[in-house]
């Protein structure tokens, strides 16, 4: 099921077009594999059918390459450390910071099939530091298929198994048929929306925190720094920015200071910068 030139090249700029991701010729095996179950659920002989299938079905027909295209590696407890940093040093520094503050909101950018903001939910729930507090955690993504997944808050044997700790499924799931039920009382404490984060932010909340892990390396320089610069719009002063292992700001947007917590980073917006962006308070 190989991909011509041709149709990689229509690929590729229908997806930087809808979300700025970036897809370069390496990247020709990945689109062949995300796009192959397209074809078979088509019933089509080959990629190239469904391509120009899909060009002369119009922007429905193109979304569902791009969503194949911009669904991405999750688990549960993704890179446990920025988790940890979230409760042993991030939620202790704003109750110093802001001690009449009994409110968290979170946001998780990107969330693909919802397991990170869901991980957040259950360590929150259990977090004795937060009791009494009112917790919110926002999450959004590109695609409306994985916002609906995220939204059942049920997942197969084989997701669970990916980075959930046997007691958080014990004490947070129950069994339904083959697959695994979140409860009720954690779903509630995430709202899903549709987001795309190479455009415009639609209004928003002021964060305590946000994660954008994984993300920004799908983008372009220029991306990155709109993005990054948003996300800082709709941080409360002293709010923290958690990305991914192999993401960084430096070089990038300056209007960031980094933290070392233990082995992984926290940002935090500079102050001057913070003033003078335009982000929803």
């Amino acid at each position: 099921m190989s991909l011509s030139a041709s149709d990689f090249d229509f690929v590729r700029q229908l997806v930087y077009r809808e979300s700025a991701i970036v897809l370069d010729r390496s990247k020709e095996y990945l689109v062949e594999a995300r796009l192959a179950p397209l074809v078979r659920q088509a019933g089509l002989a080959g990629i190239g059918e469904y391509v120009s299938a899909a060009q002369r079905g119009g922007r429905p027909a193109q979304m569902k390459i791009v969503e194949a295209l911009t669904t991405n590696e999750t688990s549960w407890y993704r890179d446990s450390e920025p988790f940890q940093a979230l409760t042993k040093t991030v939620v202790p520094l704003i109750r110093a910071e802001h001690p009449e503050q009994r409110s968290l909101r979170i946001w998780s950018a990107a969330c693909s099939s919802g397991q990170e903001p869901y991980s957040l939910a259950m360590l929150l729930s259990e977090e004795a530091g937060l009791r009494g507090w009112q917790t919110e955690i926002h999450a959004t993504d590109i695609s409306e298929e994985m916002l609906t997944k995220s939204r059942s808050g049920r997942y197969t044997q084989l997701e669970v198994n990916r980075g959930l700790p046997a007691p958080m499924l014990v004490r947070h799931f129950t069994r339904a048929g083959a697959e695994w039920q979140l409860s009720e009382a954690v779903r509630r404490l995430v709202t899903f929306r549709h987001l795309n984060l190479a455009t415009a932010f639609p209004p928003m909340p002021a964060f305590d925190v946000v994660f954008l892990r994984n993300v920004l390396i799908y983008f372009d320089m220029q991306t990155r720094r709109d993005i990054l610069k948003r996300v800082r719009g709709v941080l409360k002063p002293g709010g923290c920015l958690f990305l991914g292992s192999a993401e960084t700001t430096i070089g990038v947007d300056d209007g960031w200071e980094r933290l070392v917590v233990g082995r992984t980073s926290v940002h935090r917006a500079r102050a001057v910068a913070l003033a003078g962006s335009n982000g929803t308070r």
